[in-house]
């Protein structure tokens, strides 16, 4: 087989990979969780991302659940332009200390609905609560959410990951809770299908680079008979 069909034929392929890597990417998007401050016993600053995976409808509202097993003494709601927020508060089924705080009602939900035209199609948006204190013990707390959209959809973020398995369709957003890690970081196994991806399309386009360096160089013709006897 000739050389230049390999190599532009490797070219191809690497090209190829680097599309669908793109596309699997999109797919996963999902509404997330992030802390830069995290800390277990401390107070923290969570931000939830969420996208609008559709290409001709809005985000117009978001419900996010706070963990009933840890309920939080403090919740402060970011305030943003365009965006209602509301608290809904709950009673305890069991008084919880909660540091030098003993609780019998906590929030239990966070709401954010549009005013105005929300999360554009295809766009994202971000929104934050200041929450505290985080338990202690304790690896990780999941926040299922709600996402609706203009048409009426509803989308429930509320699965979730088990050790071993393939992840949810839905996945609930997820904090992982470390002292030693600076920032904290958030959600389910998106980090590292991201660090894969990247590391497979860096390869890919390596390869496909070198595949068009070697086709484009110039190319040797053999000496002629007559030549070589000439010499």
């Amino acid at each position: 087989m000739p050389k230049r069909f390999v190599l532009r034929a490797g070219a191809i392929v690497a090209a190829s990979a680097l599309v669908v890597i793109g596309a699997a990417g999109s797919a996963s998007a999902h509404v997330t969780v992030s802390s830069p401050d995290a800390k277990p016993g401390g107070y923290a600053k969570l931000v939830f991302r969420v996208p609008t995976e559709s290409d001709n409808t809005s985000t117009t509202k978001l419900v996010v659940s706070l963990p009933k097993d840890h309920p939080f003494a403090s919740v402060g709601a970011q305030v943003k332009d365009g965006w209602k927020v509301e608290k809904k508060e709950e009673k305890l089924p069991a008084e919880v200390k909660v540091g030098d705080v003993t609780l019998t009602k906590a929030i239990s939900t966070v709401t954010w609905t549009a005013t105005a035209g929300g999360i554009p199609a295809n766009d994202f948006d971000e929104f934050a609560l200041s929450v505290g204190k985080l338990p202690e013990g304790v690896d990780s707390l999941s926040f299922p959410a709600v996402q609706t959209y203009s048409d009426g959809e509803v989308v429930k973020w509320a699965d979730v990951a088990k050790d071993g398995a393939d992840e949810p369709e839905h996945p609930a957003p997820t904090l992982k809770l470390a002292a030693a890690l600076t920032p904290v970081a958030a959600t389910t196994s998106e980090g590292t299908s991201d660090t894969l991806a990247r590391w497979l399309g860096g390869a890919g386009l390596l390869v496909g680079l070198l595949g068009l360096a070697f086709g484009l160089r110039p190319r040797r013709t053999a000496a002629s008979p007559a030549s070589v006897e000439k010499q």
